[in-house]
């Protein structure tokens, strides 16, 4: 499975940015899919995850009521929509995939994507 991460960028405090993640290489629906994210000096965290289903999603407390996860089968894409962008959540973001898991572990997942930058500043 391929990802490709198109997106990220600067924004101002209180902006908005989306996110994309193309998948190839494996049925998209039967991908369970999400995203983490690093900020300088800190470790990799989670962020969101999305099931095949469309139904089940996951969000980080951190970004619950800003960010939403959402994905179109007919173009093998996910897609973060950052809303109220804030400061501290500037970080790489990338994303990952695998056919069965949808926890929180990083290293569960079997398919990752490159990083893309989003910087949240005035």
């Amino acid at each position: 499975v391929q990802l490709v991460v198109s997106g990220g960028g600067l924004v101002e405090p209180g902006g908005s940015l989306r996110l994309s993640c193309q998948a190839t290489g494996r049925p998209f629906s039967t991908l369970v899919m999400g995203w983490y994210r690093q900020a300088p000096g800190k470790e990799r965290e989670f962020v969101a995850s999305i099931r095949g289903d469309h139904v089940v999603t996951d969000y980080a407390d951190s970004v619950k009521g800003r960010f939403a996860i959402s994905r179109d089968d007919d173009r093998s894409t996910m897609y973060l929509q950052m809303n109220s962008l804030k400061p501290e959540d500037t970080a790489l973001y990338q994303c990952v995939a695998d056919r069965i898991y949808m926890g929180r572990r990083y290293g569960q997942y079997d398919y990752r994507g490159q990083e893309t930058q989003v910087t949240v500043s005035s």
